[in-house]
C-alpha cells in the first residue's frame, strides 16, 4: 500500500486502502434515525420491515397479508401486524483544512490525520450500508451531499486529496473571525436530522456563536468531535532558538526563558480547555488524535469506550 509522502500530501491510494481497516470500526447511533431511505438501522417509522413491532386494529386500506389472526381470534376484532422499518443513517464529515492544520513536528500533518480519519469513517459507513456526505473547509466550503455506497466514499476521497493538498488548500489564507461558525452553519445544508456527524479539527478557532451552532446540530443528530493535536502543543519545546515561518513571514522562537515556556504551555492549555468545555456544554464527546497516532487504532479505541465512560463524556 502506498504511504503518504512525508506525511505532508494525501495519497488517494492510501485512503482507498484504508477500507481494509474499517471493518471493525464501530459507528453506533445514539440519536433516533429519521432518514427516509431503507438501510440497516432501526427508526421510529412504522411500516413493513423485518422486525415485528406491535399489533393494532385493522384500518381501511391495510394490507390483508399483515393480518394478525391470533389477536383477531382472541379479541373478536380484526388486527394487523405493524413492523419496525429499517432506515439508512447518513454519516456526515466536517474536516477543517485551515492554515493551522498544515503543521506537525512528528508523524504527519494534522491535515493528513484528518484525511485518514475521514476516510476510515467513510469506509465504515459504507460497510454499514450508510450514505456518506461531507463539508470540507479550507477558506472555501466544499459540500458533498450524502451518497450511498462506494461511490460516496470515493467521491469524498477524491475531494480530500484535492482540498488537503498544501498546493491547493490555501495555506496562506488566514482564518477569518467566525470562520468555524460559518462552516458549522453551512454544515446544516448537507446534514439531515438523525445523521451521525464527525468533526475533525484542532478547534483553535471557535467563535462566540460556535456554541449555538453546535447545540442546533446536536439537537437532532449524533455528533462526535475529534481534536487533532501535535506534541508541541502539549508541552513547550526544549530551551533554544528555533526558526519559524507562517505564510511568507519568518521569525525566531526563543524558548530559553522559563517564563516564555510557561506562557507557551498556558496558551495551548487554555485553547484545549475551551474546546473541552464547549463540547461538554453541547453534550458532544471530544476525542483526541495526535499527529503521531496510528489513526485506525486510535479511533477504534476511542469509539469502543465502555458505556459508562461514554455517558460521562456526554
Amino acid at each position: 500500500m502506498q504511504t503518504l509522502s512525508n506525511g505532508v500530501r494525501p495519497s488517494r491510494e492510501e485512503l482507498i486502502g484504508l477500507r481494509l481497516q474499517a471493518g471493525n470500526l464501530p459507528l453506533h447511533p445514539r440519536q433516533t434515525v429519521q432518514s427516509a431511505i431503507a438501510g440497516d438501522h432501526r427508526s421510529p417509522f412504522r411500516g413493513r420491515g423485518m422486525d415485528y413491532a406491535e399489533s393494532r386494529g385493522y384500518q381501511s386500506g391495510d394490507d390483508v397479508r399483515n393480518m394478525d389472526w391470533r389477536v383477531t381470534a382472541r379479541s373478536g376484532r380484526a388486527h394487523v401486524k405493524v413492523y419496525q422499518e429499517e432506515r439508512e443513517r447518513p454519516v456526515v464529515i466536517l474536516a477543517d483544512f485551515g492554515p493551522g492544520m498544515f503543521f506537525a513536528t512528528e508523524g504527519a500533518f494534522k491535515s493528513i490525520i484528518a484525511t485518514r480519519a475521514a476516510a476510515l469513517v467513510a469506509w465504515a459507513a459504507v460497510q454499514n450500508g450508510d450514505r456518506v456526505g461531507a463539508l470540507l473547509y479550507n477558506g472555501q466550503h466544499h459540500e458533498l451531499r450524502p451518497t450511498r455506497g462506494q461511490r460516496g466514499a470515493l467521491h469524498l476521497i477524491r475531494e480530500l486529496t484535492r482540498v488537503a493538498d498544501p498546493a491547493n488548500a490555501g495555506t496562506g489564507l488566514q482564518h477569518a473571525a467566525g470562520s468555524f461558525s460559518t462552516a458549522l452553519m453551512r454544515l446544516h445544508r448537507v446534514t439531515r436530522p438523525g445523521s451521525l456527524v464527525f468533526m475533525f479539527s484542532d478547534f483553535y478557532h471557535l467563535a462566540s456563536d460556535s456554541k449555538r451552532h453546535l447545540q442546533l446540530l446536536r439537537r437532532h443528530n449524533d455528533v462526535v468531535a475529534c481534536q487533532i493535536l501535535d506534541r508541541l502543543e502539549m508541552q513547550a519545546p526544549a530551551p533554544g532558538r528555533y526558526p519559524v515561518m507562517t505564510g511568507n513571514r519568518r521569525g525566531i522562537l526563543d524558548t530559553r526563558s522559563a517564563t516564555q515556556r510557561d506562557a507557551w504551555t498556558r496558551h495551548f492549555a487554555e485553547r484545549r480547555q475551551r474546546a473541552n468545555e464547549l463540547m461538554q456544554q453541547c453534550a458532544i464527546p471530544l476525542l483526541h488524535l495526535s499527529t503521531a497516532d496510528d489513526v485506525g487504532q486510535r479511533l477504534r479505541q476511542a469509539l469502543t469506550r465502555p458505556k459508562a465512560a461514554e455517558r460521562d463524556a456526554a
